[in-house]
């Protein structure tokens, strides 16, 4: 059974940082590209950031571009979110996703497993 858990979500001043972890287990973490997603309240769920498979390949949403990186450790089956420089605006429950197949990263759509979020508040 696959499992994605993520933690490290908080409440953080603007201007703050935060790193998130999702821990994987149940797959063969190195055979799968993996995103972070986020869902603000109201609003649909967006595209945050995604690393690849191989060379590990990194993309962001232009909103977070510059702030956040995102990087995996395969020995540790564990994908990470370091944010810094947060605004009110990233307040959002935070998924990380895994996904093989596909190459449309920016796709909520091509990830197959999910896991339950962790939230991340940035007060003003």
């Amino acid at each position: 059974q696959v499992q994605l858990v993520e933690s490290g979500g908080g409440l953080v001043q603007t201007g703050g940082s935060l790193t998130l972890s999702c821990a994987a287990s149940g797959l063969i973490f190195n055979w799968y590209y993996l995103g972070w997603f986020r869902q603000a309240p109201g609003k649909e769920r967006e595209f945050v950031a995604a690393i690849t498979w191989g060379m590990g390949s990194t993309y962001y949403a232009d909103s977070v571009k510059g702030r956040f990186t995102i990087s995996r450790d395969n020995t540790k089956n564990t994908v990470y979110l370091q944010m810094k420089s947060l605004k009110p605006e990233d307040t959002a429950v935070y998924y990380c996703a895994g996904g093989r197949g596909s190459s449309d990263y920016y796709s909520e759509h091509v990830y197959t497993f999910w896991g339950q979020g962790t939230q991340v508040t940035v007060s003003s």
